[in-house]
Formats: structure tokens, C-alpha cells, sequence
């Protein structure tokens, strides 16, 4: 059996971001919650339709990754694959293992917390769970042991989903709950497949409708790959796709890691995949890799998302109160109400000019609204929901302009061309070198360049200081169907500063190169690109 390779630790980068700036960011989102956004959750009781008012430990922890699925799928192999050993409490088979749910952080000697203990320590996030009762916090633990990936993140491992309503019946506490509660805190949210298991349970199920809202934080693992040779992982992976298109009611496709996470390889592994294998394994795990970087943009990010359900929910509930009585017939008018809830949605929509999207379900709203009387509901504050937009408005696009100031970091030169390896460290520049003679001459002169067209496309791409790295630029580049090899070419041609990235008039050339391409092939491509193409200073 081989062994398997140090995950992280022969990654040159640096890994978690810089400490004063991720905890100033969380010292400003503090207050701002606490001053701005919190008084308008505890004034509409946010609470008993929502989320808990967030702690201090909640806007300061690290970033958490869920992992879900079936049992015997590899969950709890693959955190012993990241944290490169034993946690305490792990335990692996074939059978369902994992009984409970585990918060794997990092900790100065191995020790389990009990749930209990957890839900009531101020030092964790995890103050909210006590909701789900005694039943769920006796199967729920931390479990703290030094590892260098977990001082900049928590991994969540959760049970096995079993198929058959007996699981789901005596668990004791709603599972689906308590999916949507870690998903609405987690930063990614992993969910494990196995190459000889594809099938997805009911319960599997809802916890995947449980993520709703969360999309852009899912993956999804086919792991065990090479348990199957090359062909039959192409048919694997094809029937993974249409078994998540039924259940994933996305018009874009869901992201699929092929993944092989083993503490040893076995000696059965098929070879013929290897290297697809380690390019997916290298892809996911530079998204766990960039987790604690973009921590702070997506501590924002969530504050953001709350405030405006938060808005919304308030909107909802002062209208609901306006709709009632003074004296007589609030019984029937609530039941009225409740009915015709989809209607009295659409007025506030119309009244407030609310995004339909920003909206709760109408089914789980209905639900929750039975057990409250209307007349007791808060009326319209304008002073808090003016204090709540400031917070939107003002100052949370003040914490995230601080991240647009940050300069682009120096790349190394292979780092520098997304298509090849390292670029030739001299300037693509030449004045002598003749240009693709199929074209008129004009077609290489910057003025031939379609900005109108290209810079709509670069600002959708988010440039950090007017600029786009590779791997921003790549799966733009890539959709245009050019080949690795001309997109190669085509970026050195653009680049002509050599520093790794593409600014407008630059991306704006590479379209230009492209489409000069499409026209008349990859021989058109001049060898060096003509001054002429430089946009004029």
C-alpha cells in the first residue's frame, strides 16, 4: 500500500489570511450587528421564524465546512486525509460508523466536549443547537486535536444517511433542521457520493433541499474513484449528474470533484484515471485552501444576507399587524391571512419594492404564523429599519471597499500563463516580426479592438485593482472552445507586461486574438504581438 502525500504542507503559499485584518473585520461586523441589525431581528422575533440573534463566537469563528452524505462514502476518512491523523471519537467501517455530529477543531491536546457542554461555551459556535434538544446535543460533540489545517477552519462531519423512514423516525430531533442550521454557518459544504453507491435516500434528500439558498457554497465529491476503471467512471459519473438534476433545482450545473481520499491507497486502486484524480483532488483542495483568505469577504458577505432577510421578515410582520383589526374579528382576520399569505406577500413586494427572491417559502411562513396571534406582532418602526438600512447602505459597503484596496500579490512565473507553464521572462514586445497577413492591416491596431463588447465581460469577472489573475480569466477563456495550446499563445501575446495578470485592454486584446482565431486559425497569431496593438497613453 502507498502512502499518501502531505495534503497542504508542501503548498508554498501562505494559508490563513493576515490575523489584525481578519479580526478587525470581525470586530467591525460586531458591532454593526449588534447596533444595527440585531435590534431589528429581537423587535420582529427574527428568532422564531429565522435563526438566533448571532453571538460574538459566532461572527469570529473560523471558517466551517459541512460535510454530508450517505454512510460508508468517506466522510470521516477524508477529514483524517486533511488533518493527516486521528481525531478523537473517529471510528471507521463499512457499516454506519458515525452516529453523531462531530465539530472537528483544533485544540493544544486531543479531548472531546460533550454537546451540552459545547452549546453553552461562549468560546464556540455553537450556542444556537441547544434549540434542538436534549435528543440531538447527546449525539452531538467537538472534538479538539492540534493540526495546522484546522488553526484556520472547523470541519464538520455528520452521520451517515441511511434510506428507510426507522432512522429518520428515531433519531429523536429533526436532522433536516440541523443540516439547515450548520449550512447557514458553514463556508463550504462538501457533499459525498461513492462510486459503487449513487443512490439518494429520502432523507439524503431533504438535507439536500435543506441547503436551499446555499448553492454557491456546495460541492460535490464522487469519491473512490479509483475503484473503477476509466470507462466505468465515465458512466458513474454521467448517472451522478442526472440522479443530482433531479433532486438540485438549478439551472446550472452542480460542480463534481472526481476524488480518491484514502489514509492508504489500496492495492485493487485502478491506475488509469491517476492523473485526472490528483488534477480534481488538487482543484478541491485549493478551494479549502483559499477558505481562510476570503474568510473576512464572507464574514461580510453573511451579515449581508441576514440583514436583508432580517428587513424583509420585518416588513412581513408589520404588515401582517397593520392588516389586523382594532377590536372585533381578529380570529377570523388572522385566518384570512394566513390563507392568503402568497397575496399579502405581493403587497409588501409592491409596498416596499422588495426583491420577490428575498422572500421566505410561503408554505414554511404559513406553518410558523399558527402559532402567534397578529395583534401581537410589532407595527412598522421607521427609525429601526432606517438604523438597519444605514448598516446595508453605508456600513457594511465601507468594510468591503478595505478588501477592493488590496493590491494584486506577485506571482511567480509558472504561476503567470493559466495554460502553460512558466512564460518566457522577457517582454512579447517586437516591432520587426510580421503580424497574420490573411487580415488587413487594420485588424492590429488597438483601434480594431471591441472594448464595447470585451469590458462588460472583464467587470463581470470582478477585477481586484483592475486587474484578473489566470485563474479568473481560465473558464472564461476556456468556454470560448479554443485548445489549451492556442490559449497558451493567446495569453502570452496579451500579457505583454509578463506580471500574470490581464487588465481591460489587455483581456480586450486576448478576445481579439481569439477571434482572429476563429477566423482564420491559429497561424494567424502573429509570433510576437505588433506594438500597434498597445492602447495609446
Amino acid at each position: 500500500m502507498t502512502t499518501r502525500q502531505n495534503t497542504f504542507r508542501g503548498d508554498s503559499r501562505p494559508f490563513p489570511p493576515p490575523k489584525d485584518t481578519y479580526d478587525q473585520v470581525c470586530r467591525d461586523l460586531t458591532s454593526i450587528y449588534k447596533k444595527k441589525i440585531r435590534p431589528l431581528e429581537t423587535t420582529y422575533n427574527f428568532e422564531g421564524f429565522h435563526s438566533a440573534p448571532l453571538t460574538d463566537s459566532d461572527i469570529s469563528a473560523k471558517p466551517m465546512v459541512l460535510l454530508l452524505g450517505q454512510y460508508s462514502t468517506g466522510k470521516t476518512t477524508f477529514i483524517k486525509h486533511l488533518i493527516e491523523g486521528d481525531y478523537p471519537g473517529s471510528h471507521i467501517g463499512v457499516e454506519p460508523t458515525t452516529d453523531r455530529f462531530v465539530a472537528v477543531m483544533n485544540g493544544n491536546t486531543p479531548r472531546v466536549i460533550p454537546g451540552n457542554a459545547a452549546a453553552v461555551s461562549a468560546d464556540l459556535p455553537f450556542r444556537g443547537l441547544d434549540r434542538f434538544g436534549q435528543a440531538f446535543l447527546s449525539r452531538f460533540q467537538v472534538s479538539q486535536c492540534p493540526s495546522p489545517l484546522l488553526e484556520n477552519m472547523t470541519l464538520i462531519d455528520t452521520p451517515g444517511i441511511l434510506a428507510g423512514n426507522k432512522q429518520r423516525i428515531e433519531r429523536g430531533y429533526d436532522f433536516t433542521k440541523t443540516i439547515e442550521w450548520f449550512a447557514q454557518r458553514s463556508d463550504l459544504i462538501l457533499l459525498f457520493f461513492d462510486s459503487h453507491k449513487l443512490d439518494i435516500s429520502d432523507e439524503f434528500k431533504s438535507s439536500i433541499f435543506a441547503l436551499k439558498g446555499q448553492e454557491e457554497k456546495v460541492r460535490v465529491i464522487l469519491n473512490k474513484s479509483d475503484m473503477v476503471d476509466q470507462q466505468q467512471l465515465m458512466r458513474v459519473y454521467g448517472a451522478l449528474m442526472w440522479s443530482l438534476g433531479k433532486v438540485i433545482q438549478t439551472p446550472e450545473v452542480m460542480r463534481v470533484f472526481l476524488g480518491s481520499f484514502w489514509l492508504h491507497r489500496p492495492t485493487n486502486a485502478f491506475e488509469d484515471c491517476r492523473a485526472l484524480l490528483d488534477a480534481e483532488q488538487a482543484d478541491l483542495l485549493k478551494d479549502l485552501r483559499d477558505l481562510p483568505r476570503n474568510a473576512s469577504i464572507r464574514k461580510v458577505n453573511e451579515i449581508v444576507k441576514r440583514a436583508r432577510l432580517a428587513k424583509v421578515h420585518a416588513y412581513i410582520i408589520g404588515h401582517l399587524r397593520k392588516e389586523m383589526p382594532s377590536v372585533f374579528g381578529k380570529k377570523s382576520k388572522q385566518k384570512e391571512l394566513i390563507q392568503n399569505l402568497s397575496s399579502e406577500f405581493l403587497k409588501v413586494q409592491q409596498l416596499y419594492s422588495v426583491p420577490a427572491g428575498d422572500f421566505p417559502s410561503v408554505a414554511e411562513f404559513r406553518k410558523l404564523l399558527e402559532a402567534y396571534k397578529f395583534e401581537n406582532f410589532a407595527k412598522i418602526r421607521e427609525p429601526i429599519l432606517a438604523t438597519a438600512e444605514e448598516a446595508l447602505a453605508v456600513d457594511l459597503p465601507r468594510i468591503m471597499s478595505q478588501f477592493h484596496q488590496q493590491n494584486n500579490p506577485l506571482l511567480e512565473l509558472s504561476q503567470k500563463n493559466p495554460f502553460l507553464g512558466p512564460p518566457e521572462p522577457f517582454n512579447a514586445l517586437n516591432t520587426n516580426q510580421s503580424q497574420g497577413s490573411d487580415f488587413p492591416p487594420s485588424y492590429w491596431h488597438f483601434a480594431s479592438v471591441d472594448k464595447a463588447t470585451s469590458t462588460p465581460i472583464f467587470r463581470s469577472l470582478n477585477p481586484i485593482d483592475g486587474k484578473i489573475n489566470g485563474s479568473t480569466a481560465k473558464p472564461y477563456l476556456v468556454s470560448t472552445g479554443m485548445s489549451v495550446e492556442v490559449l497558451a499563445k493567446v495569453w502570452k501575446l496579451a500579457d505583454w507586461d509578463v506580471d500574470g495578470y490581464l487588465d481591460e485592454d489587455e483581456f480586450a486584446v486576448a478576445l481579439h486574438l481569439i477571434r482572429a482565431v476563429e477566423s482564420g486559425g491559429v497561424s494567424i497569431l502573429p509570433e510576437t504581438l505588433p506594438r500597434s496593438m498597445l492602447p495609446s497613453s
